[in-house]
């Protein structure tokens, strides 16, 4: 039997590289596109962080200066202003031209972050139903007037599987969930299926870290955070607009300085509020990327991780396979 990487139809695969926050994917994502360069294939990289499309939201979403990218082409970083809406959807097909247009220029495409629903909508087959103006402003009014704990009522009573992944705090997500059911009379439809169909041959890649010691990383990459200013970062984009921002004002972080700003925080409860929000996140994303069947998991701290990935590309077992660079 032949020992040479299996050939696919087509010759570049999309390569997503996966986990929760703090396992290094960045890190990876520069090491495997240097690997690649060496090797005769260029390499771009998406971000796939649903916080760091906005401009200005640099220390606390960990994003990478221009000097820390290595010279190595990053696309969807700083593409928001702090009080645009970040929509999967609009992700979605953004996400994809870039694919495609990396793809047309004979790049390897490398998707990385921890946004899970971002990843997916890129990664696999997913249709997102339109909308409906009229429906949503009715929608919207009834959330103004009952707040979200009745709106989440009322989905869980229609989509409970739903309800229960949006929780009963986030009227934004509360609404359009309820304005799916209405238009397509079907539960949401934006769920990673039992068996997702891949848009484009892929290749997936995720980064794991036992428990206690990304808990332990976590916390303290939260105080970093602080140390570094986000509080003065945070006041700053109070002039942009952040406060208007319908999902920057939210993030992790950021809405936990700026709580310190006003003074609704002191800094040790800021601190605290977003590590234990940062724990929750992080244990969600890994209960998400565990749902991708073909993931090849790969120890945050291995000295060997990046052998390992591309040993991986190049075995092609995935659908899709990456095949290895012809002479």
């Amino acid at each position: 039997m032949s020992s040479e990487p299996k050939e696919s139809s087509e010759r570049a695969a999309l390569i997503a590289i996966v986990g929760s926050t703090g396992t290094g994917k960045s890190e990876l994502s520069l090491e495997l596109a240097e690997r690649l360069i060496e090797r005769g294939q260029p390499a771009e990289i998406i971000n796939a962080d649903a916080m760091q499309l906005y401009r200005g939201m640099d220390i606390g979403t960990a994003k990478l200066t221009v000097a820390e990218r290595r010279g190595i082409p990053h696309h969807l970083l700083d593409v928001l202003d702090v009080t645009d809406e970040a929509t999967v959807s609009n992700y979605q097909r953004i996400a994809r031209l870039v694919v495609t247009d990396i793809v047309a220029r004979g790049a390897v495409p490398i998707l990385v972050g921890g946004s899970g629903l971002y990843v997916s909508s890129v990664v696999f087959d997913f249709r997102f139903p339109g909308t409906d103006p009229v429906l949503r402003a009715r929608l919207e009014a009834d959330l103004a007037v009952t707040g979200p704990g009745l709106m989440y009522t009322r989905l869980h009573a229609v989509d409970p599987q739903a309800a229960l992944r949006i929780g009963p705090s986030n009227g934004r997500r509360l609404v359009r969930a309820l304005e799916i059911v209405e238009l397509t009379g079907a539960p949401h439809v934006a769920a990673l299926p039992d068996e997702p169909v891949y848009w484009r041959p892929s290749v997936l890649l995720g980064l794991r870290t036992p428990r206690e010691e990304l808990t332990a990383r976590l916390d303290a990459r939260v105080e970093r955070m602080w140390a570094a200013g986000i509080v003065d970062e945070a006041k700053g984009l109070l002039s942009a607009g952040i406060e208007n921002g319908v999902t920057a004002s939210r993030a992790i972080g950021y809405a936990q300085a700026l709580g310190q700003v006003h003074g609704v925080l002191n800094q040790t409860e800021a601190i605290e509020a977003t590590q234990q929000l940062t724990r929750r996140y992080a244990r969600r994303q890994v209960s998400w990327f565990k749902r991708y069947a073909h993931t090849h998991w790969i120890d945050s701290d291995a000295g060997n991780r990046v052998d390992d990935a591309v040993a991986h590309l190049d075995r092609g077992s995935l659908p899709g396979a990456f095949p290895a660079p012809t002479a």
